[in-house]
């Protein structure tokens, strides 16, 4: 655990994202090689299917999720505020929470999933092996689920060291039992989804067994688990923003994704291909936003801003310095890098078009993300999903329906740096007004 009410404001939050990053780089190994392995082995059709499910999977937990950043919040400002109590019955209330919302999600992903497939309008020829990934993907929404909070609790108490090492060993299996039931046993996109599930369960059960047996503080009470309603409302306050947030981002990235859909399935290869390399490129700027949330949460609860404000410059210098290296790396190497995925020429050139357009454009969004981690922390996060609705709903989604039938494909991929901008300014402009020092769920006499 650690206390980010003292010390030195960068070095902390530095500190507290890399394992984080390590983390959900390893967790972004496994599923970078579920689609080399997948593209490579099975083919572009099922590296098109398996893509293309990602944004379904994301859409269906994405609320569930948010309750979970909204419980870390909690957590960490009662930590911070040394209210101890509240911090384990928080952790009691976000398990019985999603326990139900685990068995609900896996109903309504496996018997709904043919359907938003075709809302996507997904061509025919993939649409049968979407629908086989996901059906057997959301059987381990439990697991997914599980680990998730998990990790979001040791956040809010400051450690995030610890995920990094469930995530190591989840990686690694997972990127194991891919070769073995994909290359090995030749179950197709089901072994990749299989592989997932497997490797989430270890991560998960590994996970619960060690905060019962390491720390009191934040134990599972799994005999006489206690349900908060007080808490429960303070956690989908913080959370339900956040989860609205990217239910909005999901269901806009399922539209977008309708919209590739219509330029057949060289596209959809390209634009899955390229969404797994800018993966490693968001991660570091996430990293560093969600080591910011946790930051100003416990500073929002002993009502320190100067040191929040700090903190923000500190973090907004990491996210830009990581970017300009990255996005650099990225335009240089992008052809070599888009051939991991699939020697078919006219997917990797679509692929590079659209890798050059959000890397020449990505500092937009490390500012954007950053300023929404600050306010997550502080509890303002109604603001950061209204942003995100802006900017998605109103200027990307459209812009991208709109540039694509003027100038075709390309005009999907200048709709996201458009997107980017709006949110950015949205974000700058709710920081600077100061409303967010109000928002503390802690009291102090």
């Amino acid at each position: 655990m650690k206390d980010f009410t003292t010390g030195h404001e960068g070095r902390l939050i530095l500190n507290f994202a890399l394992p984080m990053l390590l983390g959900n780089v390893f967790m972004q190994l496994y599923q970078f090689a579920d689609t080399v392995i997948v593209g490579r082995f099975l083919g572009k059709e099922a590296l098109a299917a398996v893509g293309a499910s990602t944004p379904v999977v994301f859409m269906t937990i994405s609320l569930v999720i948010g309750i979970g950043i909204g419980a870390s919040i909690v957590v960490s400002q009662y930590f911070g505020a040394k209210q101890y109590e509240n911090v384990r019955r928080t952790c009691d209330t976000l398990f019985i929470f999603l326990l139900g919302a685990a068995v609900a999600i896996s109903l309504i992903g496996y018997f709904g999933s043919e359907y938003i497939l075709r809302l996507m309008l997904l061509p025919e020829s993939i649409l049968p092996l979407a629908k086989t990934y996901l059906r057997i993907y959301f059987t381990g929404s439990l697991f997914l689920f599980g680990y998730n909070a998990v990790a979001a609790i040791l956040r809010g108490v400051g450690d995030s060291k610890t995920p990094l090492y469930f995530l190591i060993v989840s990686s690694l299996l997972n990127i194991g039992l891919d070769f073995l039931f994909i290359v090995a046993f030749g179950w197709g996109v089901g072994g990749a989804a299989w592989a997932t599930i497997i490797a989430q369960g270890v991560a998960f059960v590994w996970s619960v067994i060690y905060i019962n047996r390491r720390d009191h503080v934040i134990r599972i009470n799994f005999r006489h688990p206690r349900f908060d309603r007080k808490i429960f409302v303070q956690c989908m306050k913080m959370g339900l923003p956040a989860g609205l947030q990217q239910t909005f981002v999901a269901v806009g990235m399922l539209a977008l994704l309708g919209i590739v859909n219509t330029f057949g399935t060289d596209v959809i290869a390209a634009y899955v291909s390229v969404n797994r390399l800018d993966t490693f490129v968001s991660l570091p700027v996430m990293n560093f936003a969600a080591a910011l949330t946790s930051f100003v949460g416990q500073n929002m609860g002993v009502g320190n801003i100067d040191r929040i404000k700090k903190g923000l410059k500190a973090t907004l210098g990491m996210s830009l310095a990581t970017c300009l290296v990255l996005n650099t790396s990225i335009i240089v190497f992008g052809r070599p890098l888009m051939s991991l995925f699939t020697t078919d020429p006219n997917v990797i050139s679509i692929g590079y078009e659209l890798l050059v357009i959000l890397n020449t454009f990505y500092l937009l969004f490390a500012v954007m993300f950053t300023f929404n981690g600050l306010l997550r922390g502080a509890g303002a996060s109604v603001f950061p999903m209204l942003t995100t609705l802006l900017s998605l709903w109103i200027i990307r989604i459209p812009a991208a329906a709109l540039l694509s039938k003027a100038f075709g494909v390309i005009g999907i991929w200048w709709a996201m740096p458009l997107g980017w901008f709006v949110g950015m300014a949205g974000a700058m402009t709710y920081y600077f007004s100061g409303r967010w020092k109000k928002k503390s769920l802690v009291r102090r006499d």
